[in-house]
């Protein structure tokens, strides 16, 4: 079937207004990057501690930077207090986030 992903393929679900996938933040880390993919989700290594909401706004820039968006354009809609989140990046399709994705991570 077309929307089934491949073992640690990552996910990523089209929407009227954007396309929706999950992430795995792991906080505190010496840099930020993307560590590859985990299961059906992007794993994320992020500098921000996990309080007062610092994670989940380093995320949200750190995707928007290696996404070519606007910060407002991409957000936490689910998991902002868990290290597995939801993120959804309006107008944009699951092609695009592949590639810019990709691109990033070599």
């Amino acid at each position: 079937m077309k929307n089934e992903p491949a073992q640690n393929s990552l996910k990523i679900t089209e929407t009227r207004g954007g396309v929706i996938f999950s992430v795995h933040v792991q906080p505190r880390a010496s840099r930020n990057e993307i560590c590859g993919i985990q299961g059906e989700e992007l794993k994320l290594r992020l500098t921000a501690p996990p309080v007062d909401d610092a994670a989940n706004r380093l995320c949200v820039e750190f995707l928007a930077g290696l996404l070519r968006v606007a910060k407002s354009r991409v957000t936490v809609i689910a998991g902002a207090k868990s290290r597995h989140k939801t993120i959804k990046v309006s107008e944009m399709s699951s092609e695009t986030v592949r590639t810019l994705l990709a691109n990033s991570a070599n």
